[in-house]
């Protein structure tokens, strides 16, 4: 799962930045409304953990722009308010939930779970499904069938980008993004010699399921889903 902060306090989303990664999330951070609202933009987050107060743009004005664009993506507000007025704003205004500062760790984690559930992207147990096939994130590993095969941090965080796309194409500028980031110096290549390890792997595990070619669109996940 890859979350985007949009925190003016550095120190602040630094520290959220080391949080979530102990806790297997791929992060970026950036600090004025702006510069969030062109991450959002990419559509390549699972979620935005979004302030109100902030410079260039303000948290509720992100939030607009992101819905008026068709971007569902879940959003967590965070604000040093604690006013109703500024959790209804919010929430009027499609945010998911709302937390105010200073909050506990645990809170905040408890919230992400919760808002990703209610997209429906996480099933329990750290475990996607898709076909025949598990892919369990935390210890990675792909199960067909009972058979059982480990896969490597960007094999695994490829097949759960694909399953969660489902059957949407997924082009290779994305999956770059996703796994490597905007300032990677990753290329095409990279994504089709990752996309060869995961056919390879699941020809080996004789799964139904197969990642087909979309000739100049990128790829997609195929089978009974």
């Amino acid at each position: 799962m890859r979350i985007l902060i949009v925190e003016d306090e550095v120190h602040l989303a630094e520290a959220l930045t080391q949080i979530l990664k102990k806790h297997n999330y791929s992060v970026d951070a950036v600090h004025d409304g702006r510069a969030g609202l062109d991450y959002a933009q990419s559509g390549i987050y699972d979620l935005l953990l979004l302030d109100i107060m902030m410079p260039e743009l303000d948290g509720i004005s992100v939030l607009k722009e992101l819905r008026k664009d068709g971007i569902s993506t879940p959003v967590i507000m965070l604000t040093a308010k604690g006013e109703i007025t500024d959790m209804v704003t919010g929430l009027d205004h499609g945010a998911d939930d709302y937390i105010a500062k200073p909050f506990a760790s645990e809170e905040l984690l408890a919230r992400i779970r919760a808002a990703l559930r209610r997209k429906g992207e996480v099933i329990p147990d750290d475990a996607l499904k898709f076909g025949d096939l598990e892919l369990n994130t935390a210890n990675p590993k792909l199960t067909v069938k009972g058979k059982e095969m480990k896969l490597n941090l960007k094999e695994t965080e490829l097949l759960e980008l694909l399953i969660l796309r489902r059957q949407a194409v997924t082009s290779k500028e994305q999956i770059i993004e996703k796994l490597w980031g905007f300032d990677s110096d990753a290329e095409h290549n990279n994504v089709e010699v990752y996309i060869s390890f995961l056919r390879k792997k699941l020809a080996f595990l004789n799964s139904e399921v197969r990642i087909s070619t979309i000739r100049g669109v990128g790829y997609v996940l195929e089978g009974s889903a």
